[in-house]
């Protein structure tokens, strides 16, 4: 394409309005590029001293291309970027790989992209403003965005059904997933995983698992997942269970008799579901979704067998929520660009739960009240293209 086509069409692009979802900048001689982007004006409610108060604005921007190579052979590319306008103001490029789909053969790219959980663990990220805990976090390997992924994709089983699709992928030293612990810092690691969803018949259900590993200095970091999903015009349910662990993971220190220091390591684990269910209304003007979810993870430390000044005892185990909350909330279609939402977090995170030490910014006294622990309101408004 033309540098001077492009000098055009950026500029229209953040002053349009009236299009679907995206806008098509190029069609001709079967090469295609589209222009899409988002603008969220957000802010959470909330005690100041907690994770995310305050203002949530961002704005996106993102691009995806394909060129016909041969009568069997597309050629595609995507890229995004995210800049946040709130009290952070971090940039990120979200999305940006290239790749080839072979028609029932199935497609390969590589570059930045999904993590292959998130396509599983995602059947409940569809919260007005907040979820996503399983599939956006770094807990779990491959559930999100990922640098550096080669990944296989087949949605049709070479042609042989619509109805159920696969995924392999491999990331290069790109998984970011980081557990708490003294062995994985917080740098990338070599990770592989895999994924199969089933739509089932007629029926509206969807069934979808996926499997993740890391490897890195004698310790292995494992995620699996399972995920159901109903979904028609009106109504949409949604849920999903997963596992990680990590072997050889977190360390209990201790010294002998001697006076000599000791580490032992014990596994650690996270365990959590969530669950949601939307209805939607169509209005005089516009379409109305209320929204209710339960979302709960928790953290568990195995108990391990130490020796102490000569004495042999068991270190306990710990488990503790690291998110457990109930969500209500609406999002309201004005027309298919602009959308307004609104979201209460009802947050029954104990003050001595590992959740309200990780949610919690800015202690906010000498007795370690944790804001982590408060109900948090979410209001925004969304305009897309």
């Amino acid at each position: 394409m033309k540098l001077n086509l492009l000098a055009i069409a950026i500029p229209a692009l953040l002053v349009a309005a009236g299009a679907n979802a995206s806008i098509e900048v190029w069609n001709k001689d079967g090469n295609k590029v589209d222009f899409y982007g988002r603008v969220k004006a957000a802010n959470n409610i909330t005690d100041r001293g907690q994770v995310d108060e305050g203002d949530d604005t961002s704005a996106r921007l993102g691009m995806s291309g394909q060129t016909q190579i041969t009568d069997s052979v597309v050629g595609y590319g995507r890229w995004e970027y995210e800049a946040d306008a709130g009290k952070n103001s971090d940039n990120e490029v979200r999305y940006a790989f290239a790749g080839l789909n072979f028609g029932d053969l199935g497609s390969f790219d590589y570059g930045r992209n999904d993590g292959v959980l998130k396509a599983i663990t995602a059947y409940t990220d569809v919260l007005p403003q907040f979820g996503g805990d399983a599939s956006n976090n770094n807990r779990n390997v491959l559930s999100s965005r990922t640098k550096a992924v080669a990944t296989y994709r087949n949605n049709n089983f070479f042609g042989l059904s619509d109805d159920f699709s696969f995924a392999l992928q491999y990331a290069d030293n790109g998984d970011n997933s980081k557990p708490r612990d003294s062995v994985h810092s917080n740098d990338s690691r070599e990770a592989y995983g895999a994924n199969a969803q089933w739509r089932i018949f007629d029926t509206g259900l969807t069934a979808g698992a996926g499997y993740a590993q890391s490897t890195k200095k004698g310790t292995r970091h494992n995620t699996w997942a399972g995920a159901l999903k109903y979904e028609n015009y009106d109504l949409y349910l949604g849920a999903n269970y997963f596992q990680s662990k990590l072997k050889k993971g977190d360390t209990v220190k201790w010294k002998d008799s001697f006076g000599f220091n000791h580490k032992t390591k014990r596994d650690d684990k996270i365990r959590g579901f969530e669950l949601v269910a939307q209805y939607g209304i169509d209005l005089e003007v516009g379409r109305l979704t209320p929204s209710l979810a339960y979302v709960q993870h928790k953290s568990k430390k195995d108990s391990v067998h130490v020796r102490k000044a000569n004495l042999r005892h068991d270190e306990p185990g710990r488990n503790s929520p690291l998110v457990k909350y109930v969500s209500l909330g609406a999002t309201y279609d004005l027309n298919k660009n602009f959308s307004a939402i609104v979201e209460y977090k009802f947050n029954l995170l104990d003050r001595k739960d590992d959740g309200a030490a990780l949610n919690t910014e800015k202690q906010r006294d000498k007795h370690k009240n944790k804001p982590g622990t408060k109900d948090v309101l979410g209001v925004g408004l969304i305009y897309q293209f």
